[in-house]
């Protein structure tokens, strides 16, 4: 079975938007609480959920068009989006290690994809 284009693009979609999940969950981890009513206020805990469930969604039709072995590891740049969106959002460093642990995924993913063609 051929990995279809348009399976690629929704788990890029998924990956994306899902990868604000860890984003959010960390804002929420600031005022969590064990207590179902405050978890129901924790707007950002919502948003983290929320954001994952997305994610997943989008995953699971993309497993009807394509090889798990090529769109599987696809999800693995969901670390690379959470790195950015770390800077961006938490203001947090990349340093030499992240950078090269990013590079490392994006080498892995495309040789993946290269053994595809």
């Amino acid at each position: 079975m051929a990995t279809e284009l348009w399976a690629v693009g929704l788990v890029t979609i998924g990956l994306v938007i899902g990868s604000f999940g860890p984003i959010f969950l960390k804002k929420s981890s600031k005022t969590f609480s064990l207590n179902p009513l405050k978890m129901l206020k924790n707007s950002n805990l919502i948003i983290g959920v929320l954001a994952y469930a997305f994610g997943t969604v989008c995953f699971l039709p993309a497993l009807k068009g394509g090889e798990l072995s090529v769109l599987y590891p696809l999800v693995s740049l969901g670390y690379v989006c959470v790195a950015f969106y770390s800077k961006w959002m938490l203001k947090e460093r990349i340093n030499f290690y992240k950078w090269t642990g990013i590079l490392m995924i994006l080498i892995g993913v495309s040789l993946i994809g290269i053994g595809t063609i």
